[in-house]
């Protein structure tokens, strides 16, 4: 396995499926997980695995108790995806080093929460929004994209 470049967050995700395939993204892309806690799922769970098959045991994944946890271990450029921000991903220039972080399936993340990041891009989309792994693989493949990078 090659080092990660770049890094995929999850904000207390509640769905397990989606944290497994988003975990098996990662890992095809080279890139590592935080996930923020608290989960709305057993991270042991059935669904993760069957998701996220072998790619589990494989990804680099980092847990963190909260987001005050999460921001005093990572100081690289946190760039929030919210169907809110001003910044549309066609326009916006990544960094190697940036950490791309999603929110919660039900809410996204807390005003707090969006306050907290450095960048808030969103994906350009029709008038509804996108499911999470979804919009985890739109900006993971568009990240790698500006870079060039082939696993």
């Amino acid at each position: 396995m090659t080092t990660p470049i770049g890094s995929i967050a999850l904000y207390q995700p509640e769905i397990a499926q989606n944290v497994g395939t988003i975990i098996r993204l990662a890992q095809c892309f080279d890139m590592s997980i935080d996930l923020i806690h608290p989960l709305g799922f057993i991270f042991s769970d059935a669904q993760l695995k069957r998701a996220g098959m072998d790619y589990v045991a494989r990804a680099k994944i980092e847990h963190h108790q909260d987001f005050h946890d999460f921001t005093q271990k990572k100081k690289d450029r946190i760039v929030l995806f919210d169907t809110s921000g001003k910044t549309s991903l066609y326009d916006f220039r990544f960094r190697k080093t940036d950490i791309l972080l999603f929110g919660k399936e039900s809410t996204g993340v807390p005003q707090s929460i969006m306050d907290a990041c450095q960048e808030v891009v969103r994906i350009p989309i029709n008038d509804r929004s996108l499911n999470l792994a979804v919009s985890a693989g739109i900006g993971a493949a568009s990240y790698r994209r500006q870079f060039r990078l082939e696993s």
